[in-house]
């Protein structure tokens, strides 16, 4: 129509881009991997200009975007003016607990797996360490659910993946070793024993009231 703008020609890193802000983008998506890789310096240009560090680790095989922090934009002029794109989302008690169990299962496999390379459990296996960290009287069952629905959670932020429903096996993603380092995770750890300990006498003083 007449007035209208016409579009510019089609620029094939806008498929990463957009890949990019909806996530984290893994080796295995293989029409986006390559174009994340190819195009890196356009990317890099671009999500700078809107105050975002593009973050690529080969090794790992994973690509994501975070904000810039204060201390890299204390020095240049007006990217303060710039509303946050990407917002730290805060986590429940049940959604932290499976990312840190997560997390160690990640280390350990890390540390003694060498026949396979992707990390992978069961929800009956990640069970066994969840309900630790509840008191005996919970029901299970009630547990169980609880656990799930924190698995499908962090499958949305793309730290697990779901490989198979019977059994439900987790496929645990390498973003976590850079969204929870080994310093966050034992200091989590601490806080959730704290917590579980708490939860404990709270029900056994309820018990006996």
């Amino acid at each position: 129509m007449p007035g209208e703008h016409a579009l510019a020609d089609f620029d094939e890193s806008s498929i990463a881009a957009v890949h990019l802000l909806q996530g984290v983008v893994y080796q295995d998506e293989e029409r986006v991997w390559p174009l994340v890789l190819n195009y890196r310096t356009r990317l890099e240009t671009y999500f700078n200009r809107i105050g975002l560090r593009l973050i690529i680790d080969e090794s790992e095989g994973f690509a994501f975007l975070r904000q810039l922090d204060d201390s890299e934009l204390a020095h240049v002029r007006g990217y303060d003016q710039l509303p946050k794109l990407v917002h730290k989302k805060r986590l429940s008690y049940e959604a932290t607990l499976a990312c840190v169990l997560l997390r160690e299962e990640l280390r350990r496999f890390e540390e003694e797996e060498v026949e396979h390379t992707r990390c992978v459990i069961t929800t009956d296996e990640l069970f066994e360490s969840w309900k630790v960290f509840f008191p005996e009287s919970e029901d299970e069952l009630k547990l169980r659910r609880a656990l799930v629905a924190a698995l499908d959670k962090l499958e949305e932020l793309g730290f697990v993946r779901k490989i198979s429903r019977e059994p439900q096996e987790w496929e645990i993603r390498r973003i976590l070793k850079a969204r929870l380092s080994v310093t966050e995770l034992e200091k989590l750890c601490e806080d959730l024993k704290a917590e579980a300990s708490f939860r404990a006498r709270r029900t056994a003083g309820d018990t006996h009231e």
